[in-house]
């Protein structure tokens, strides 16, 4: 299991740079080691933990009104998609999401000055989508990233918003996963490492955020974004390979 707790700890200091990205991450290699339920149980679990930590250690960004209207309808349609996930095949869903994000993300780079008006639709929209994402699947970062990176958001605020938000969503959908027994019971013992991993993993990307410029941060942002696209096209087109 040496190398599913360096994988977690690789995820989350990825996952705080880009302000998303631990799930992608882990969970493919978290299904090397367990089933698909019990990984998704604890990558949300390490999701947990790394965002806490990203939240508190980024708490001079947080945007209040952005949180709210985000994070709400995130938390409640993550709940929704955290019941059905058992009951709708997810593959092709995956690979759409694949196909869009990699199409916004080669559109954001090429053409920088492209912003998304921080509406109050807008942000209940991309709220609600990456919140049921986030339950049914295990993956929401990416579509979370996408609108607020859109925003033109400081790289403060981009990542403590998303953080937060993201500590909401994990709250909804865990409890969730517990009470439908998603976790086996021999796996109960990782969750204390996972919770430690999340919080080091964090804290060692928020020292490598403050040196990074924000034009460029906002690159690698994008780049996050078509590389975790290109997962989830193929981890969609070939879902056999992600089961163990």
């Amino acid at each position: 299991m040496l190398l599913f707790f360096i994988a977690a700890f690789i995820s989350i200091f990825v996952g705080t740079i880009a302000g998303f990205g631990t799930s992608i991450l882990f969970l493919p290699i978290a299904l090397i080691f367990v089933d698909f339920k019990s990984a998704l149980v604890m990558v949300a679990i390490t999701h947990l933990a790394g965002n806490s930590g990203a939240a508190t250690f980024f708490r001079q960004g947080l945007d209040k009104g952005l949180i709210l209207l985000f994070g709400v309808p995130s938390v409640i349609l993550t709940v929704l998609g955290a019941y059905i996930v058992t009951y709708i095949p997810q593959n092709i869903l995956t690979a759409l999401l694949g196909i869009s994000l990699l199409i916004f993300s080669i559109y954001s780079f090429k053409n920088p000055d492209f912003k998304v008006n921080a509406t109050k639709i807008n942000t209940i929209l991309g709220g609600s989508l990456s919140g049921f994402l986030q339950g049914f699947m295990g993956v929401g970062g990416p579509l979370r990233g996408s609108f607020l990176i859109s925003y033109g958001l400081d790289k403060t605020t981009y990542i403590a918003t998303l953080a937060a938000v993201a500590v909401l969503i994990d709250l909804a959908r865990i409890p969730v996963y517990f009470s439908s027994n998603l976790l086996d019971v021999q796996f109960y013992y990782c969750i204390p490492p996972l919770i430690v991993i999340g919080i080091l993993g964090s804290y060692t990307g928020k020292k490598v955020v403050k040196k990074i410029p924000q034009d460029t941060f906002r690159k690698i942002i994008l780049v996050a974004i078509g590389i975790s696209s290109l997962m989830l096209i193929y981890s969609g087109i070939y879902p056999a390979l992600y089961i163990n």
